[in-house]
């Protein structure tokens, strides 16, 4: 059984416990607006993995130190810059069960914020000399940016193939679990086959994590998602890929009528819905997923045993647990 996320935290408590101090000093703004916003995404704080995973690459391979602690917060500040714009861009109204910033602040504010993150991102890489942190983050920001502009390129006109699905997942995704790993690696001067290797895992882990995400949206009320959200959204997942392509000509025409024009149709998503389960679309994304996850634990075995690599093979092993 999968350890909770608590559980695998204790290997790196000492550095998550600074990194949240230092976390909400580089949140610090000038004006009283910008400090309530700030305080607000704080207190809402996600789960911290992409820390997390900095944090355990740099102690696979080195020891912690201040260009880790660097690391983190450009890692956390890039993520949690692209939630607040991806909000913004999908109309969402709640983040983890919270009203999101632009349903409280509007759009305007919300996007302004985000930029806000950015910069200081670019700030505090720039501050401290750590200049291949800001070069790997920065074409994190551009593959990310372009991922999001692929998915919706082909989502108005739903003709993704299944290897333009892991292009839009790797730069969407897994580039900025990737560049953690790597970040982690890069702060405390790893070797660059080991830098290399750990940016590897994490594309591959930041795959079938997205991959999870898909699943999750064919799960019961208690996984924080929607069921059907995604094809509400006219999101082109694996499992619906997979069902276009063992379809017949007539139901493919179908399921695309519905995804384009009555995604909102609670009916006709659940049969959707009915068309991925017969067909066998959650199992083939399930056996890529751990497929993906098997690679990415067959390279971690590569580095010797340690408590840190114990710990992020437990993390791994939560990506694809996780209920929500």
């Amino acid at each position: 059984m999968s350890k909770s996320l608590n559980e695998i935290k204790k290997v790196i408590d000492p550095e998550l416990n600074e990194f949240e101090i230092r976390f909400k000093e580089s949140l610090k703004g000038n004006t009283p607006l910008l400090d309530i916003i700030m305080r607000y995404i704080v207190s809402r704080k996600g789960k911290q993995m992409r820390p997390m995973f900095v944090f355990l690459s740099a102690k696979l391979v080195g020891e912690t130190n201040e260009a880790t602690y660097v690391a983190a917060s450009l890692v956390e500040l890039l993520h949690t810059a692209t939630l607040v714009h991806d909000d913004v861009v999908d109309d969402s109204y709640k983040r983890r069960g919270f009203l999101s910033i632009n349903a409280l602040w509007k759009n305007k504010i919300a996007v302004l914020v985000g930029d806000f993150l950015l910069a200081k991102g670019l700030l505090i890489s720039i501050e401290s000399d750590q200049f291949r942190l800001l070069h790997i983050l920065s074409d994190t920001i551009r593959a990310m940016s372009e991922g999001e502009l692929l998915q919706i390129e082909k989502a108005r006109r739903l003709d993704i193939k299944e290897s333009i699905y892991f292009d839009i997942i790797q730069k969407k995704t897994a580039s900025l679990i990737s560049s953690a790993c790597q970040c982690g690696a890069v702060s405390v001067k790893a070797s660059e086959d080991d830098i290399q290797k750990l940016k590897l895992i994490g594309e591959k882990v930041g795959i079938a994590f997205q991959i999870k995400d898909d699943l999750l949206d064919f799960g019961d009320s208690e996984t924080g998602k929607p069921k059907g959200g995604d094809i509400k959204e006219r999101k082109l997942t694996l499992p619906l890929i997979y069902t276009l392509n063992q379809a017949s000509a007539e139901t493919r025409k179908k399921i695309i009528y519905i995804v384009k024009n009555q995604n909102t149709d609670t009916e006709k998503v659940a049969w959707i819905i009915d068309q991925i389960r017969e067909s066998g679309g959650l199992k083939y994304a399930e056996q890529n997923m751990q497929q993906y996850i098997r690679e990415a634990l067959d390279l971690l075995d590569t580095f010797p045993d340690s408590p840190s690599r114990c710990a992020f093979k437990e993390l791994i092993h939560f990506v694809i647990t996780r209920r929500s």
